[in-house]
């Protein structure tokens, strides 16, 4: 059930990335003063998407 919006939305997916890796210390996410972590759709139209978090450790 592709949309018109479809084509642009595999674009800018290939062109930013689609996984990270992120450190955890002490129970919390190790990231610098200005880092943050953004989620977005390159959809136009409203989509439902599942998001996956793994954590590996010792």
């Amino acid at each position: 059930m592709e949309g018109k919006d479809d084509m642009p939305a595999h674009i800018r997916s290939a062109l930013t990335s689609t996984s990270e890796s992120i450190p955890v210390v002490n129970g919390k996410l190790s990231l610098g003063t200005w880092q943050g972590i953004y989620i977005w759709e390159h959809r136009d139209q409203r989509h439902i998407r599942k998001v996956t978090f793994s954590l590996v450790g010792e």
